[in-house]
Formats: structure tokens, C-alpha cells, sequence
């Protein structure tokens, strides 16, 4: 088969963090508690007489992502109605921004730590050089959701709760040449608005939603294959699993020679495939024209500029910190990032316990704590673990004054139910052995007790001083420092007395 070349466009869906809906007083609620169709009114159900009202926060929100994305933000923008029917869409329309988006003409860029091979298998999986990769943003524009249709058996069923919820649509130039630059190009763009704190992020609930455009092309054409959308991707792992296969499906289709269609596609999670809704709309199908209702909504410079200066430090700028403050990798740093409430995290813990090693509490954080995390499925800022009282654990272990078990063994119990690690160590006197003079009473009280296992390392075992090890950390309560044990085990080994074996070899001629 040859080698095709992926072409991937991404739009993105995102759910705007305010308390009211798009055009209307109803509130914005949760759909998993929510009973259905109570957040809905005459403006949101499109019933004749009624008159949609600007949210003036939803628009604040998407100025700030506009900004973040470096895009153009034209003095005016206009809505227009998107003319389409389907059972979810209680107007018959959608009102949405086409000719005169609110913002254009933006970048994002992607860290090359996020970048690697696509996996094996997939069509045009090439690895990505280590380096920053640039996404262009064609458009950002505001629009209302949709309801949502629930299927019960034979019947479909319509919740409009979400009906009029503020929709943000960030629209990617198809710069995107793998599945992996892909997940990688979602990831940052979402970590990017929660750092903005325009959405929850929460994927699982539809917070955000992918669209993928994809099509594929003999390597150096520079002319765009004929492209395939595939809807409403709410993962990670499906948007990865959704356009792996469409690359994999147009590639064997131009193979055999046969045309790709134009179409709207789902993904279908149990059969692991993309099947055909419907043919692909152009712009025309939409029938768009300007909304009669609404005004042509202006921005002017002082409102741009007030928004600029609220911008909080954004992801790029953070990971670049991060590393050369903190001393961090860029994996790590990007790792810490991902989430901004995690980097809160780290530098309130980092600037409680300054004699620890940023790293070796970066690696605490994303290996023991994240394990607690996702085992419990409670986000960090949840956790009953305060950064304050994290750092001082981990400064703890770090400084000798707890040995690594017994840390990790404490953070499970300061996870579980909060407190501090310096009380419950003096209290429960966990405190970690280091003092040379009683590490030697333990380790000469069990050669003592063994002497078969000393003679047997004295004739050549030497595998039996692990065991002896054991014996000691056992005998300390396990608070023994490893390293100190080791070597004062090691020493007493080799200056044994001969007398050992002696006594071991009369008490065995007497038996």
C-alpha cells in the first residue's frame, strides 16, 4: 500500500463557564443532576414574540481566549442564523457567527516534549522532531449548543436543558500532519483554556468537544485531498482511535483506487470505526444570513486592553518558568502544566519545603500523589493533603528524617485524612533511624542470633547478606536508614570474628 500523507483540521467545541445561557436568563446547569428540560424558557426554545439578549460575560471569555491565541479582534463582528434542522435544535436554527467571526488570523503553540511518533500501525506515522510546533487558528466565534437526544430503546428522547448554553468554536487551520500532532495540538489548547479559566474542561460532560477534518495525500502535493468530519469527539482516546482509523480508511480506499466522499461521519466506540450521518454540508446548505435580532456587536480598544492586562500567565510562559526557575525538564514541566491548578500545586508545596529539590518534588507529585488522585478520582485541588503539608512530607523523607516506605505509607494516611506529617511522626515516633551507634546494636544482635547464615556468607553465599538485611530493617521496625544499614551490615560481614565458625561448627559436631 502506499504511503499517504494525513491532512488534520480541528474544531473545537468548548463550553463557556457562565451562570446563564447565551441569549437568555436561564441558568447554565450540571446535565448529569439536572432534571431534564427545567433550565429552558420561551428565548432559548425559540418561541415566536421573544427577542435573544448578548451574554456580556460569554463574550468577555472569548475575548480572553481570542487574545491568548494571538488572533485579530475586529472592532465589529456579526451573528448570523445557521439554518438546519435537527430534533435537538428547538429554533430550526442556530444562532452563530459565519461571515464576521469575532476573532481570526491566531497560533498556538505546541511543546515539542508533547510530540513523539504516532503509534505503529498508522498511516504516515513518522516521527516528529524535537521542536515547537506552530498551529495556525483560522477562527474563534461565538455560537449557542444544542440539546441533547437521549435513546431508550426504540424511542429518542429530547433534554434542552443545554439548549442556548455559550459555545466558543476555535476553528485550526488543517496544519496538522499525524494523529499524534493532533493529540498533542487538543491537549495544549485545552490546558490553555482551563488556565484562562473559560471552561471546566471537564471532557466527560462535554465541556469540550472535538470535530476532526481529515484527508489524505501522496507525499509533497501540496493540493488537499477531498476531507471527511468526523462529529462530536468528547476523549482523547477517541479522537486519537477516530482519526487513526479515517487516515487508515481513505488510504486503503485510494488504494484500490476509489474516490473518498465528502461526508459527516461518527465514531462508533464499540465497533471502533467511523460510519456515515449524512453528506458533507458546504456553506451554502446552512443558508446562513445575518440575525435580525441581534445588533452587530462592537468591541472597542479600551475593552481589548482591559482584558489583555487580566490575562494570567499562560502555559507557554509557565513551562518556560518552570524550567529555568525550578530547574525541571521540559516533560516534567509540560506534565506540571497540563493542568494549572496542579502547577498551583507544586509551587505552593515548592515554596514550603525550599530545601527539597524542585525535581525530586515534581516527581513525588506526578508519581505517588497522581497515583492517590486517580485511584480516588478526586482532583488535586480537592484533596484533603494541603500543599503545605505535602512539601513538609516530602522535605521529610527527602532530609532523612523518614525513610521512603514509611513516607509513601504517611501519605496515604495524610491523603485519606489530612494533618500534618511532623506531628503524626513525633507522635507515632516513625522518625528514621540514621544514628551509626544503633544501627551497629541491631546489626550485632542478629549475626548473633544467625550464626548458620553468617558462616554460610563467610564460605562463600554471599546472597544470605540480603537476607541479613532483611533481618535488620525487620528488627529496626523498618525505620533504619537502607543506605546506613547496608554498609554498617557490610563492615561487621567482613570483620566477622572467626570465632563464628567455630561456634557454628561444634555446635553442629555436638548435634
Amino acid at each position: 500500500m502506499p504511503a499517504f500523507e494525513p491532512v488534520i483540521g480541528l474544531e473545537v467545541h468548548v463550553e463557556l463557564l457562565t451562570r446563564t445561557k447565551m441569549f437568555c436568563a436561564c441558568p447554565v446547569v450540571d446535565p448529569s443532576g439536572a432534571e431534564p428540560n427545567r433550565a429552558v424558557c420561551e428565548v432559548c426554545m425559540g418561541l415566536p414574540g421573544t427577542l435573544p439578549v448578548l451574554n456580556q460575560h460569554a463574550v468577555e471569555l472569548a475575548l480572553r481566549v481570542a487574545l491568548a491565541l494571538r488572533c485579530r479582534v475586529p472592532a465589529d463582528s456579526r451573528f448570523a442564523r445557521k439554518n438546519y434542522f435537527y430534533p435537538d435544535l428547538p429554533k430550526g436554527f442556530q444562532i452563530s457567527q459565519y461571515e464576521s467571526p469575532l476573532a481570526s488570523g491566531g497560533v498556538l503553540s505546541v511543546p515539542s516534549g508533547t510530540l513523539g511518533a504516532v503509534p505503529s500501525g498508522t498511516l504516515g506515522a513518522v516521527p516528529v522532531e524535537s521542536r515547537e510546533r506552530s498551529v495556525r487558528i483560522r477562527r474563534v466565534h461565538l455560537e449557542e449548543d444544542t440539546g441533547k437526544l437521549v435513546h431508550r430503546g426504540q424511542d429518542s428522547l429530547v433534554d434542552y436543558n443545554r439548549a442556548g448554553v455559550p459555545l466558543l468554536e476555535i476553528v485550526s487551520e488543517p496544519d496538522l500532519t499525524s494523529v499524534d500532532e493532533a493529540k498533542a495540538f487538543a491537549g495544549e489548547l485545552r490546558s490553555l483554556l482551563r488556565t484562562l479559566g473559560v471552561t471546566s474542561g471537564d471532557m466527560e460532560k462535554g465541556a469540550i468537544r472535538f470535530e476532526a477534518n481529515v484527508s489524505v495525500r501522496a507525499p509533497g502535493r501540496t493540493a488537499l485531498g477531498t476531507r471527511t468530519e468526523i462529529k462530536n469527539l468528547n476523549s482523547f482516546r477517541a479522537m486519537v482511535r477516530a482519526v487513526s482509523y479515517e487516515i487508515e480508511r481513505q488510504g486503503r480506499l485510494l488504494d484500490a483506487g476509489r474516490e473518498v466522499e465528502q461526508e459527516t461521519l461518527g465514531w462508533d466506540e464499540a465497533r471502533g470505526a467511523t460510519v456515515s450521518q449524512r453528506g458533507k454540508e458546504d456553506a451554502h446548505d446552512y443558508r446562513y444570513f445575518p440575525e435580525p435580532d441581534l445588533p452587530p456587536l462592537h468591541v472597542d480598544e479600551a475593552w481589548i486592553e482591559r482584558i489583555r492586562r487580566s490575562l494570567p500567565e499562560l502555559p507557554e510562559a509557565r513551562r518556560r518558568r518552570l524550567e529555568r526557575d525550578f530547574g525541571l525538564t521540559p516533560a516534567r514541566a509540560a506534565q506540571l502544566v497540563e493542568d494549572p491548578r496542579v502547577a498551583d500545586y507544586f509551587e505552593q508545596a515548592s515554596a514550603a519545603a525550599p530545601a527539597v529539590a524542585p525535581s525530586r518534588l515534581a516527581a513525588w507529585l506526578t508519581g505517588e500523589l497522581f497515583a492517590l488522585l486517580h485511584a480516588a478520582g478526586t482532583p488535586i485541588e480537592q484533596a484533603r493533603l494541603s500543599p503545605l503539608a505535602f512539601g513538609e512530607l516530602v522535605a521529610m523523607v527527602e532530609g532523612d528524617f523518614l525513610s521512603p516506605p514509611t513516607g509513601k505509607a504517611l501519605l496515604q494516611r495524610l491523603f485519606q485524612s489530612g494533618g500534618r506529617a511532623s506531628a503524626i511522626a513525633e507522635a507515632e515516633g516513625l522518625a528514621q533511624v540514621t544514628d551509626v551507634a544503633s544501627v551497629d546494636q541491631v546489626v550485632q544482635r542478629v549475626l548473633r542470633d544467625n550464626p548458620d547464615q553468617v558462616r554460610q556468607y563467610r564460605l562463600g553465599k554471599k546472597a544470605v547478606a540480603q537476607w541479613l538485611f532483611g533481618q535488620v530493617m525487620r528488627q529496626a521496625g523498618g525505620r533504619a536508614k537502607p543506605g546506613i544499614v547496608q554498609e554498617r551490615l557490610q563492615a561487621a560481614l567482613d570483620t566477622a570474628p572467626s570465632e563464628t565458625l567455630g561456634a557454628v561448627d561444634q555446635s553442629r559436631s555436638g548435634a
